[in-house]
Parts: structure tokens; C-alpha cells; sequence
């Protein structure tokens, strides 16, 4: 097998130690870097930095590049639309990129029903239209989410982020209004429960919150991930999401799902909602829409999202012909190279990769996901469950001096992601593999001896497809 991996410079190289310095004197603090290189160019699940370094990709940009890094039809829509216009404003002249992209979303997201779609910069704007929106519909104010969520760093969207650090330190006030309640993570069960046994009490706890926190006639809607994102890859049972549905559904509130890191085909789904066989209210997408052009999308039942009179909701930039073109292209070139199919195929590899390491390293308490979208949870001890943050620091940063690029998530920063571009070939996905197993053994035999677990995992809840969470 040719490795796709070229290292030719120790990481960062010289030219990116150059521009980190220009970026320490230019750019405030806030903005963190997982790694400390700068890119040169992309191509499908391969990146280049400015000294000449190949990486494979397992970051995605953050899920923003299911399609790849630069996929030529993306990129030949971009060319084609910009040398027509390039930006019109869709509230003075109309684009039929605009009209176009939201008759794709209206067929493509779940629910037989009508569909409008409203197009926006970013996932937080998303959020935060599509609250608006239920408010307008339902004339209530009241929302819940749920704690791990990320739905953005805005206001009202960091209101309803549930992590502190770094997202919402000394940032309040806060918007009002928001309601948050545990989250069904079966590892870490805010009820001490386990599952099949729990009743699903996790469910259920709604109807309780509503006697106890918030009446549910001022509630206007439901805010969720199907699958956790930035909260680590956290995915619930699959009675779950029914209950709440129909709670929901018996008080008249509406369910939004935030498909804004699930979307367009990475759980081998095109929506993650459809593992569960949810048809959200409204449906909030980014991220991987446009290839890696900024845009976000609101798709709603029709009579909801024609609710707020005309002129309230917009902005100069949402719905750019440009970015709607590269959405176009990318969403046509996911459904043409069956890259939601591809990316339950992939995820199948990884769990399997994954599974084999729990049984190896005792530092690994859980893993757990759908698709391509995987996830290992560290910890210190199994038995105590606490949370190794350092060991997932530590092994970042041996993957990307060993040219693989990783991030890491959860509430408590000890969860390892994937999110590699969909369109990745079988070799770089078993080069990256070995890479990322290659810095977890050798990070846990440093913090801690291997320890080596002879009876298979033990599955806590069914996952959609026949998925199984494995913990110990």
C-alpha cells in the first residue's frame, strides 16, 4: 500500500512556525488551533501545509467536508456562478441558486409533508432563526435543549450551549427563557441507571421537568442534536427520541433538530434524525451544505416557516449564490457517489478498529457512533469513569506530528472524534487508522499499563442498524 502520509519537515515546519508567529501578534487569543500548521491546499481526505507536509484528514474541518477537500465539481460550480455574480442580496434581486437549493433541502430532509427553506450564514444563525421561528408560530417563548449540546457561540445559540469553558465563560448574560435537561448519555446516566433496565427514564424525565421547571404551554420548542457533537458523539437508545416526540407533540411544542454536524450522509444516514425515524418540526443544517463555503439552512414545515411576516427574517449575505451553487454541486455529488451509503460501510471499519482498542486499553471507558461519525471516550479509571483529558491532548498531538490530523470533544475534552471526509479511499482510511491506534497505545502504555479485555464489550443500548454502544 503507498502511504498517502509525507513528512518532510518536523511539525510545525519552518514556514508554519513563521506564520503561528504572525498569528500571535495579528490575531486575538480566542480563536484556538488544534494544530499548529497552516494549510497549502486540500484534495479529498488529504491536506498540505506551507512546508510541503501531507496529512490525511480525519477533521474534516469540523464535518464541514463530507464532499472532500476541494471536489472539482464543487469547485467548477463555484467558477461558473462567480463569473456570472457574485452576490445579488436575495431581500434587492432574487438568485436562483437561492430558489433552486431550497427545493433540494424541501425534497431531501425527512417528513412527506410541504417544506419551506431559509438560508443563513452559519449553524449558530440557523439555530437561532429557527428558534425565532417556532417563538413567531407558537407565540411562546419558553425552549429546552439539553446539557453537552452545542448549538453555536452567538447569544441566544451560546445560551443554549450547554459547555462553560471555554464557550461561555464571562460572556452573560445569557438569553432568557432557555430550559436545559440531562441528555440521554448512557455511559456517564444522569440517573445512575443502565440500560435496558432504566425504562428509559431519560425519556420519560420530560414529563417531569415539565411539573417541576417549566410549564409546557409557554414552551415553544424542543432544541436537540440527534447525536451529540462538540458533547462527544453521544447517541441515545432508540426508544429515546419516540418519547420525546410525542411528549412533545401531546403539548403542542415543536421538535427543531440540529443536523449541523449530523447531516449530509455522515452517520450513513443522510439526516441522523432518519436512524429514529424523526420528522422534525424544523430541521437546522450546515456545515457540510456547501463543501466549505459558508451557508446554513432552516428547513421547516411550510406552514411554520411561513409564519413570521415578510421582512423578518434575512440578512444581507444568507442564501449567496455562490455558496447555494457549491451546495448545490456538493449535495448532487453526495447523492451521485452514494457517500451516505459509503460513510455506513466506512463506519463499520472504524467501530470494528475501535471496539479491538477497547479491549486493549483500559483507558478507553467507551465507544460509540453511527456512520462515520465514531467516537472513543478516555478515561483515568474504568471503574470510576474519570475523564482523561490529558491523554486525548497527548495523543493529537502525536497524530498530527505523524501526519494524521484528529480532534477531540466532550463536555470534559477526553473524547477522540472522527470526521474524515466521506470521499476517503480504503488505504488512507487504514493509514490513518493505524496512525491514530498507533498514538493510543503508545500514549496509554506511557500514562498506564494495557490492559487487555478478554470478553467482548458489553452492549448498553441498540443502536439504530443493529449499532451497539460498548462499555464496560
Amino acid at each position: 500500500m503507498k502511504k498517502s502520509i509525507v513528512l518532510k519537515t518536523a511539525i510545525p515546519g519552518p514556514r508554519s512556525q513563521e506564520l503561528g508567529r504572525a498569528r500571535q501578534s495579528a490575531v486575538p487569543r480566542g480563536p484556538y488551533n488544534i494544530t499548529p500548521v497552516f494549510m497549502a491546499r486540500g484534495e479529498g481526505a488529504m491536506l498540505e501545509d506551507v512546508d510541503g507536509n501531507r496529512f490525511i484528514d480525519f477533521a474534516g474541518g469540523i464535518g464541514v467536508l463530507n464532499a472532500g477537500h476541494a471536489p472539482k465539481e464543487v469547485v467548477r460550480a463555484i467558477q461558473q456562478q462567480a463569473e456570472k455574480y457574485i452576490h445579488s442580496c436575495f431581500h434587492v434581486t432574487m438568485n436562483e441558486p437561492y430558489v433552486r437549493l431550497a427545493e433540494t433541502m424541501n425534497r431531501i430532509t425527512p417528513g412527506s409533508f410541504a417544506k419551506k427553506t431559509l438560508f443563513v450564514n452559519s449553524g449558530a444563525e440557523a439555530v437561532e432563526n429557527a428558534v425565532k421561528v417556532a417563538r413567531n408560530f407558537t407565540r411562546r417563548s419558553g425552549i429546552i435543549c439539553f446539557e453537552d449540546a452545542f448549538h453555536g457561540r452567538t447569544l441566544l445559540a451560546m445560551s443554549l450551549t450547554s459547555k462553560v469553558h471555554p464557550y461561555k465563560d464571562h460572556f452573560g448574560p445569557y438569553a432568557p427563557e432557555v430550559h436545559r435537561m440531562p441528555f440521554s448519555y448512557c455511559y456517564r446516566c444522569p440517573w445512575g441507571k443502565r440500560y435496558p433496565g432504566c425504562n428509559i427514564e431519560c425519556g420519560t424525565f420530560l414529563e417531569d421537568f415539565f411539573k417541576r421547571y417549566v410549564d409546557p404551554t409557554t414552551v415553544a420548542a424542543l432544541v436537540v442534536e440527534p447525536i451529540l457533537g462538540e458533547g462527544g458523539f453521544v447517541m441515545p437508545p432508540q426508544e429515546y427520541y419516540p418519547i420525546l416526540v410525542n411528549l412533545c407533540r401531546k403539548h403542542d411544542i415543536l421538535v427543531i433538530a440540529d443536523e449541523v454536524q449530523t447531516g449530509f450522509g455522515r452517520t450513513g444516514r443522510m439526516f441522523a434524525c432518519e436512524h429514529w425515524g424523526i420528522e422534525p418540526d424544523i430541521l437546522v443544517t450546515s456545515k457540510s451544505i456547501a463543501a466549505g463555503l459558508p451557508l446554513a439552512a432552516v428547513t421547516g414545515r411550510a406552514e411554520i416557516m411561513d409564519a413570521p411576516e415578510e421582512g423578518s427574517l434575512g440578512g444581507t449575505f444568507g442564501g449567496n449564490p455562490v455558496a447555494c451553487a457549491a451546495a448545490l454541486a456538493a449535495i448532487d455529488l453526495i447523492e451521485k457517489q452514494n457517500l451516505t451509503e459509503k460513510a455506513a460501510r466506512m463506519g463499520e471499519k472504524v467501530r470494528e478498529r475501535f471496539e479491538g482498542l477497547w479491549k486493549k486499553c483500559s483507558c478507553i471507558g467507551n465507544v460509540r457512533g453511527a456512520g462515520a461519525m465514531r467516537a472513543i471516550e478516555f478515561v483515568k479509571d474504568r471503574a470510576t469513569k474519570e475523564p482523561a483529558k490529558e491523554l486525548v491532548n497527548r495523543i493529537t498531538r502525536l497524530c498530527y506530528e505523524r501526519g494524521l490530523i484528529v480532534i477531540g470533544a466532550g463536555t470534559y475534552g477526553n473524547v477522540i472524534r472522527t470526521l474524515m471526509p466521506l470521499v476517503i479511499t480504503e488505504d488512507q482510511l487504514e493509514e490513518g487508522l493505524d496512525v491514530l491506534e498507533g498514538a493510543i497505545l503508545e500514549s496509554a502504555q506511557a500514562l498506564q499499563p494495557a490492559s487487555v479485555e478478554t470478553r467482548p464489550p458489553a452492549p448498553i443500548a441498540p443502536r439504530p442498524g443493529g449499532d451497539d454502544v460498548s462499555v464496560v
